[in-house]
Parts: structure tokens; C-alpha cells; sequence
């Protein structure tokens, strides 16, 4: 066989040449064959004695030049037969090429080039034979699976288990199928048969556990019945792909729709071409659904990769660990120590992305700066320029946004903004910023004129004296030196300081723009369309927020 060309420095050493020429050199290993002597008979036990790799392969061909004395082993062989038709090919496809060259380096350049790229082809060959296989068995699993189970063409397989499914205090060892739809077991052991068809929809209730009866099973309970499975190969990894089948289930008998309009979902009729593509599939989907659930993006968000790496927090003067997470719409980082820090930066507010110097304490470092003047630096990033590419790819495909962090309205858009506060007040319409007041009451001397109600609300705001503004001004204080450390608006550090304060108490004046921070309407905006039915009660929800209420103004 082809092998990758390595140095052999002394050519004569344990072997005999049998055939020549000015480029390379057919080699026997001593002692095997015909006649080898006493020297023969002393290397065949050195390579037993050793496990010498010459006991399989007795055979090789060497790359030999003139002017060098080191020699390259480029072919193996177990025969005479497997090694004389490499020696042929040589000498039918390379001898005659290298020939004319006049350089000993481009010979040996070509030769090895040449060598690697037919065991390059080699390899792409023996993994299109092994996934082909892999298909057959995967297909006729499925087919058996319709034919077992009744199950229509339409119904999918995912993967397939051997396990043993106890029934009574018997275990029954079989086959578990795992379908989008439903959960199948079949067995036929000593003439006795156990069929068992369980709807993901039916499940209520899937545990893994490990007792001395059941070790490491699965119990799957439905309204009816509890089964045990056990004696699984793998069976952190069967659980998993068992609790996503389940969720996506419910999730379709809850919402319909929303199950029908998820583009990541496999379709009906796909046809499959391995036995991993579908199972690839439902871990893509598992993936991005951790992400956004982490982060609390928007459905439609689509996780490209992530990678190890390190953050510098200019609050705590240190680099922390975690990893770094790209998608379409957004760069997020979270802690390896979990609530330690999170960061979600919107690629709408990402200005420069560049590469800084490396050093021995800052390795393969990215800087990524916003638009509200905040710098993030990443470092120990194992593939920094396919990285930086990515993320370049992506700002090229994000359409540009005027966003700002100095106020609560910025946090949603320009376009939004521009149009709350154009709108006419009176049309009708949801985004209007002024809240309708009531109209004023027939005049009553008694009662303090508008500049004099101003005089009293300010100086009932100033009074130190009032004890719940004094706790309003102490949480605005608190939240301003938050801000000062941490950074303000959507990209600022997120940390279990930022939690307690949130706990304590949100401010009047900050109500607005935090809730804006936190609640994610910000992230309806990501993407660039027209507000839909769904998005304008949240349109609404931020006009109520934002608006001041008569009663915070007239104390």
C-alpha cells in the first residue's frame, strides 16, 4: 500500500534491493523469502522480538536521488505481488515525468506530492464504501421497522438501539427504534415475540436512572403504563435523542403552527443518505435551541459555531474562560463559571473586528469594538482567522442600523424611533409616545395653578426627608455606578451583580430602558421587516413604559 513518504536514512540496513533504477528501489526484508542464512534467521527474531511493522510488510520501494543520501519510503507491501504493481505504476506513470527534471528537490517535491494525493484518493474512496454501507444497514433497518410496526413511508427514522426491555421481571433483549412520531421495540427471542408502539404525544414522563434491579434504563411513562428499557450501549446519548423526540412532540401538540413554520425540522419526505444525516440534523437543532435558550434570542436564530477562548473583563482586571458563540444576528460569550459573565453584542452594533498582536500571555487575541465606544478583547482562540472571516461575512450580510446605547428608545432601532415620534397623536394608532390625559376639570380657585403644581412636585422630589424617594435615589445610584463598571445598554458585561440589582428593585426613571435591556424587545428589531400582528402589542407594551405616568409626576 501507499504510505505517506518518510525519511530512511541508512537503506541498506536489514534489507536487500531486487530491482533498481536511477529514482527507486524495490527492498526484501532480510530473512524473509528465499534463503536468508543466519543473518536471515537473526532478523526475522529481532522483528518478532521487537514487533517490527517488517513482520506485516516485508516489501517497500524507496525515492532515491544522486546527490542525497536520504532516502524516502513511499510504498509498503505484505506480497511480492501487492508490491510489484506499485513498482509497475512507477515505472509506468512517474519514471518517465521525472526524468527531465533537472532539480533532485523537484523530483522528490513531485514524487511526494504525487504520492500523497493517490492516498488522499484512496481514503475518500474507502469512506464513500463505508458510508454506503452504513446507508444499506440504515435503510433496512427503517424498512424492517415499517414492516414490523405498520409504520407509513412518511414515518422517518432517526437511529436505532439494542437494548433489553424489561417486561415483567424478565428482560427481553431486542431492537429500539426511534422514529419522529413514535418509540418501537421489537424482540423475538426462543419463539416468543414482544412488539411495543408508543406515540412521543402519549409520553409524560422520561427518566434516566441507575438501580440495582434496572442499571442505567430509561423509564418512559405515558398516562398508562410505565416501560423500563436497560443494557444500552450508550445510553446518555439514547436519552438525549429520546427527550428531544418527546419535546419536539409536545411542542406540536401545543402550537401547531409555530411546529410547521420551524424551517430547521427535517421534512416528510426527505430521503436520507446515511445513517447519521437525520440524527446530524436533530443535534444541529439541539444545539441551537440551547443557544437561544442561553442568551433568549428569537426563534429564528441560527447558532453557526462556537469555540473555547478567553475574555478580558476590564471590571474584575482578568481573563475569564468560556466560550465565544457566533449566529446570523449575533456574537455572545458566557462563562465557563457560570453567572461569572455573560456578554449578547448585536452585529448591528459591531464597528471594527480585528485581529491584535499576540503575545505569550495574550495569544491569538480578536478586538471587537461597538458603536457605543465599548472594546471586547478575546484571546486563546484556536482558529483566529477563520473566525474573524466569519464574523466579517456576516457584518457584509447585516443591513445598517443607527443604534446607540446613550437612551432606552435607541435600544430598539432608529427607523422605530423616527416613527413613534412622527406619529400624530389622535390617528389612532398604538405607537403613539403621549398618554392620553384625562380632560381638565372646571376651574376651581382653590386649586394650584399648573406652575404652581410644578413648584410642588419639585420640591416634593428634592425633600430628603420623603423616604421612598430616598430609595428611589439610592437604586438610580446604585444602577449609575452598575453602569460606570459594567457598561450600559445591550452590550454591557452581564454578571450576578447585574441579577441583585434587578432583584432589588428597578428605578421609575430607568424603568423604561432596562426593561428594554431585559425583557429582549430590542431583539424583535434584529431583523429588518414590517411589525406584524404579533410584534405590535410589544410596540405598545414599550409606548406604556416609556410614556410618564400622571402620578410619578404629580406627587
Amino acid at each position: 500500500m501507499w504510505i505517506e513518504p518518510e525519511e530512511v536514512l541508512l537503506a541498506g540496513a536489514l534489507w536487500v534491493s531486487e530491482r533498481a533504477n536511477p529514482f527507486f528501489i524495490l527492498q526484501r526484508r532480510r530473512g524473509h523469502g528465499r534463503g536468508g542464512g543466519l543473518s536471515g534467521l537473526l532478523v526475522g527474531t529481532l522483528d518478532v522480538v521487537l514487533d517490527s511493522s517488517a513482520r506485516v510488510a516485508p516489501y517497500r520501494i524507496l525515492l532515491q536521488t544522486a546527490d542525497s543520501q536520504i532516502y524516502w519510503n513511499i510504498a509498503c507491501g505484505s506480497s511480492r505481488k501487492e508490491i510489484t504493481e506499485h513498482w509497475d505504476f512507477l515505472e509506468s506513470n512517474l519514471l518517465q515525468t521525472i526524468s527531465i527534471f533537472d532539480n533532485d528537490e523537484d523530483v522528490i517535491t513531485f514524487v511526494k506530492g504525487k504520492i500523497s494525493g493517490i492516498i488522499a484518493e484512496e481514503n475518500r474512496l474507502k469512506r464513500s464504501e463505508e458510508q454506503e454501507e452504513n446507508s444499506g444497514k440504515f435503510l433496512e433497518a427503517e424498512l424492517k421497522m415499517r414492516k414490523l410496526f405498520g409504520m407509513p413511508e412518511e414515518e422517518k427514522l432517526v437511529n436505532y438501539y439494542s437494548c433489553s426491555y424489561w417486561k415483567g421481571r424478565v428482560p427481553r433483549q431486542g431492537w429500539l427504534y426511534l422514529s419522529i412520531n413514535h418509540l418501537c421495540f421489537y424482540s423475538f427471542l426462543l419463539g416468543k415475540e414482544v412488539t411495543l408502539v408508543v406515540q412521543w404525544t402519549e409520553v409524560t414522563q422520561l427518566e434516566k436512572n441507575a438501580t440495582l434491579v434496572f442499571p442505567e434504563s430509561v423509564r418512559v411513562s405515558t398516562r398508562n403504563a410505565e416501560h423500563f428499557f436497560s443494557m444500552f450501549l450508550n445510553v446518555n446519548d439514547t436519552f438525549k435523542l429520546m427527550e428531544q423526540l418527546a419535546n419536539i412532540a409536545m411542542r406540536q401538540l401545543l402550537d401547531n403552527e409555530a411546529f410547521a413554520a420551524d424551517r430547521s425540522l427535517p421534512k416528510a419526505c426527505k430521503t436520507l443518505k446515511n445513517v447519521s444525516a437525520l440524527k446530524r440534523d436533530f443535534d444541529a437543532r439541539a444545539k441551537n435551541e440551547r443557544y437561544r435558550s442561553m442568551f433568549r434570542l428569537t426563534q429564528d436564530e441560527r447558532l453557526d459555531g462556537h469555540t473555547d477562548c478567553t475574555l478580558w473583563t476590564p471590571f474584575a482586571k482578568m481573563h475569564v474562560v468560556g466560550q465565544l458563540f457566533i449566529s446570523n444576528n449575533y456574537i455572545c460569550f458566557s462563562s465557563r463559571e457560570e453567572d461569572l459573565c455573560q456578554l449578547i453584542i448585536p452585529l448591528r452594533e459591531v464597528t471594527i473586528v480585528e485581529k491584535a498582536d499576540s503575545s505569550s500571555v495574550l495569544p491569538c487575541p480578536v478586538s471587537i469594538s461597538t458603536k457605543n465606544k465599548m472594546n471586547f478583547l478575546f484571546a486563546n482562540l484556536k482558529d483566529r482567522d477563520f473566525l474573524v472571516q466569519r464574523i466579517s461575512d456576516f457584518l457584509q450580510r447585516t443591513p445598517d442600523g443607527s443604534w446607540s446605547d446613550t437612551n432606552p428608545l435607541s435600544l430598539i432601532g432608529s427607523s422605530v424611533r423616527q416613527a413613534w415620534l412622527s406619529e400624530p397623536c389622535g390617528s389612532g394608532s398604538v405607537l403613539c409616545l403621549s398618554v392620553p390625559r384625562a380632560p381638565p376639570a372646571s376651574p376651581n380657585p382653590q386649586d394650584p395653578t399648573p406652575s404652581t403644581r410644578g413648584a410642588i412636585t419639585t420640591a416634593a422630589y428634592a425633600d430628603p426627608s420623603s423616604v421612598p424617594q430616598m430609595k428611589e435615589r439610592m437604586k438610580e445610584e446604585a444602577w449609575n455606578i452598575h453602569f460606570s463598571e459594567f457598561g450600559r445598554g445591550v452590550c454591557m458585561y452581564r454578571t450576578s451583580r447585574t441579577r441583585e440589582l434587578v432583584l432589588n428593585g428597578i428605578p421609575e426613571r430607568l424603568r423604561g430602558e432596562l426593561w428594554l435591556l431585559f425583557s429582549g424587545p430590542y431583539k424583535v428589531h434584529t431583523h429588518t421587516h414590517t411589525h406584524t400582528d404579533e410584534e405590535v402589542p410589544v410596540l405598545h407594551l414599550l409606548q406604556i413604559l416609556l410614556s410618564p405616568l400622571p402620578a410619578a409626576t404629580e406627587l
